[in-house]
């Protein structure tokens, strides 16, 4: 956890509402709430709670999964256990009698049963025709929620020289390590020794009609049409304000697909799923 990170995390948690709502996940865990028990303990309508609990989400407080027709919420105990390390990471300056038995308490090895830490990464691959922006965005983004749990890359059909120099510059600026990112032939993805696919995700309308390389048969696959950063237009401010609304987006999807159950839904089901994710009227 950087310090980006640790302060959007201490920013949802600034608010007494929803301080006692992660509260009252943390005593419940492992197991999760419905929102509408959390909002009764915390004595706010449902749709108060809601926000808030949208809040925790979005910092990585919490994780969300539907049930019929409730949703179910989850304290996320990685990103707690990172919020404690990075505070006592310095160790008080190199003065360890300051921080007692903090420092000790926090496992090196985060171990949360729900999350099932041990199962192996899911490879995740991002395609879109260059391979210079909006695959460039997954792939770091989601090498940086997915907290282990996936692993990124990117490609495209037709690749660029490079990535995109605004979006390398917008990531940096977002706190991204962007010393690995270049753009690539999907081709790389296809050979003996490329890893294999759990999932590959299309992210531009470009690539229908084209016929994809093989990745191998337990890939499942999904589109989520984005709008091109090659096309806008205006300003560099205007143009910075898209990329980071295109970012945003992105994230969006990337949070509610690591968020879901995988365990507990058969292929059908997780297809659906994805589809959801994609859909724009939906995100």
């Amino acid at each position: 956890m950087d310090i980006n990170e640790a302060e959007a995390v201490f920013a949802a948690l600034a608010q007494p509402t929803r301080l006692k709502a992660f509260r009252t996940l943390l005593a419940s865990h492992p197991n999760g709430l419905p929102a509408g028990e959390i909002s009764s303990t915390c004595e706010v309508p449902h749709n108060t709670m809601s926000t808030h609990l949208s809040v925790l989400h979005r910092a990585g407080l919490v994780t969300v999964e539907r049930d019929g027709r409730s949703m179910n919420y989850r304290a996320d105990l990685r990103t707690f256990r990172e919020l404690l390390r990075f505070l006592a990471s310095d160790c008080c300056n190199g003065r360890p009698e300051i921080c007692g038995d903090l420092a000790r308490l926090i496992p090196e090895e985060v171990d949360d049963m729900d999350q099932n830490t041990h199962a192996p990464a899911f490879n995740v691959l991002f395609l879109c025709t260059q391979n210079s922006a909006r695959s460039i965005m997954a792939e770091a983004l989601l090498e940086k929620i997915g907290k282990g749990r996936f692993n990124a890359y990117s490609a495209g059909s037709a690749p660029a020289a490079q990535p995109m120099p605004e979006v390398i510059e917008r990531l940096k600026a977002l706190g991204h390590d962007v010393s690995n990112l270049r753009s690539k032939s999907w081709n790389e993805f296809t050979g003996p020794e490329a890893p294999r696919m759990d999932f590959v995700i299309a992210l531009c309308d470009t690539l229908q009609g084209q016929v994809c390389p093989d990745f191998g048969n337990k890939a499942m696959t999904a589109a989520w049409p984005l709008p091109d950063p090659a096309k806008f237009t205006g300003t560099a401010t205007e143009r910075t304000t898209l990329l980071n609304e295109l970012y945003a987006m992105i994230r969006r999807r990337l949070e509610a697909f690591t968020s879901l159950p995988f365990s507990s839904l058969d292929k059908i089901a997780l297809g659906l799923r994805l589809d959801e994710i994609g859909d724009t009227a939906r995100v």
